[in-house]
Parts: structure tokens; C-alpha cells; sequence
């Protein structure tokens, strides 16, 4: 499942997007439809999250707000070049756990979405201890800017790629949603996100070039698109092995969802 949902998303190679959505219109068919599966079509209407119904395409960068860090003349060959590297692997410094883990996770989040705040600072670091590090979940993100609504949306997950150019994806992850309230209402965000190379302890030139670059826009456009023909319109939306779950939802939800694919999962290796 894995391999495809990222063509899924739009991130690489996979079906096409009516593949996807038929996909998403049966979820965990392989899966003989556990508890898991009814958890997530029966929970779509009852969470907290910020809806994309009326999101608008993320705009170009001639376009881009003048404070933002994209906004600033093309760099050199370098800074394009290290943009490209990432939107020849977008996901790649993004992903945590093992590359065999039998349940893999794909979040498509908004850093300036509060409820996806609100899962990555409460609900997250706990999956992450008791899922991700002990090897049975792999956890990828992917971005959803709902630029409609988040006029710092798309510049913040240019920070995320970018970062993530530097192996500091996560920390910088963190520092995006543990600040929120500070960057999100910024006319002109791009000084205090430039910071955040100091506190991530990353090259500053890097991260100015890499956001710079056309490349890293189209990367997080591209992730945009595919998470809406994956099925996702608001955030955070998760893609958990052929099935949605919407929303940042209690704790025990995420619990029962994957304890319940992962029984199914590894039922034929328990012996």
C-alpha cells in the first residue's frame, strides 16, 4: 500500500487520480473491513478540523507576500539545485519509522491549521513514542496548505521542505506548531521563519536559497493536489492504509485505529 499511495498523493509514481479516488471509496478492502475501517467512515463528520471546501490554488511565486522568504529574488545555481533534489524525493526527510513497518501513515496537514497544532504538540509525540520508535507505524508528512484561509500556510511548508533538505524537518515541525500563534498573524512572516534556522541550528543561506527556488514551490503544490484527489479536504486528514481519518481526534481514536490494523496486519506473523 505503501508504494502506491504515494502516487496516491501526487508525491510519485502511482495511480492515476481516478484510481485513487476509487481507492478511497473502499477503504480497507483488504483488510475485510475492521473495526479500524468503520472507525474511519463513521467518524468523518465528527471531528476537529479546518475545512478546504473553498481553498484556492496556492499562488505563484511572483505572487508571493513580500515578507514571505519566497518572495526574494531566484538564488544561484546551488539553492536551485537543492530544491530540485527535493522535488525529485519530496517526502524524503520527512518520513519517521522503519521502512518495514507493517502500517504506514500518511498525514496531510496545514502548519497553520490549529487543529493540526493541536495534534502534532498533544497527540503525535505519543504515537511517535509508542508506534513510530518501536518500529510498528511509519508516520510521512505530507502538506495541505489551505491558503484561502492561511495566508502563511504555503511559505511555512516551503520552510518544512526545505528544512527537511537539512535533515531537520522534524525539529523544525515542531518549532512551526509550537509558535503558531506567533508567525500565523505576521504580515510578513519571513524574518521569524529565517529564525528558525538558528533554533534548528541550520544553515540560514540553505534554507533562504532552497525557498527561494520555483522547485520548492511546485513540491508543496504537487503534495496540495494529490491530497485532494486522495480524498482530503480539510485538516489534518490521514491516510491510513487504503482508508481517511479526519480531523485531530482523541488520542484513543489513532489507538484504536491502529492497534485494530496492525492486529490484521501481523496476524499471519504472530505465529
Amino acid at each position: 500500500m505503501a508504494a502506491n499511495v504515494e502516487g496516491i498523493l501526487g508525491v510519485g509514481s502511482g495511480p492515476s487520480t481516478h484510481a485513487a479516488r476509487a481507492v478511497i471509496l473502499s477503504p480497507f478492502a483488504a483488510l475485510r473491513m475492521t473495526a479500524a475501517a468503520l472507525v474511519l467512515l463513521t467518524l468523518s463528520a465528527l471531528h476537529p478540523a479546518t475545512t478546504a471546501a473553498q481553498a484556492k490554488p496556492e499562488p505563484t511565486r511572483s505572487q508571493a507576500k513580500p515578507g514571505s522568504l519566497g518572495s526574494q529574488a531566484r538564488p544561484d545555481s546551488a539553492g536551485t539545485r537543492v530544491a530540485s533534489d527535493s522535488a525529485a524525493a519530496p517526502l524524503a526527510g520527512r518520513v519517521r519509522g522503519s521502512a518495514t513497518a507493517p502500517v504506514t501513515v500518511y498525514e496531510m496537514s496545514d502548519f497553520q491549521c490549529p487543529y493540526c497544532r493541536t495534534f502534532a504538540l498533544q497527540s503525535f509525540p505519543v504515537l511517535d513514542s509508542t508506534y513510530v520508535a518501536t518500529g510498528k507505524v511509519r508516520w510521512a508528512f505530507v502538506n495541505f496548505p489551505l491558503t484561502s484561509i492561511h495566508d502563511n500556510a504555503l511559505a511555512a511548508a516551503e520552510v518544512g521542505v526545505c528544512a527537511a533538505q537539512q535533515n531537520a524537518f522534524w525539529h523544525v515541525h515542531d518549532l512551526l506548531y509550537r509558535h503558531q500563534d506567533v508567525w500565523a498573524p505576521l504580515k510578513e512572516p519571513g524574518a521569524f521563519f529565517l529564525s528558525l534556522a538558528d533554533s534548528a541550528k541550520i544553515s540560514r543561506q540553505a534554507l533562504l536559497a532552497c525557498v527561494r527556488a520555483p522547485a520548492t514551490q511546485e513540491t508543496v503544490r504537487a503534495e496540495a493536489q494529490g491530497a485532494q484527489h486522495a480524498g482530503a479536504n480539510s485538516t489534518p486528514t490521514f491516510y491510513i492504509e487504503g482508508g481517511l481519518l479526519t480531523g485531530a481526534q482523541p488520542l484513543v481514536v489513532f489507538q484504536q485505529v491502529l492497534d485494530s490494523i496492525l492486529r490484521v496486519k501481523t496476524k499471519g506473523t504472530a505465529r
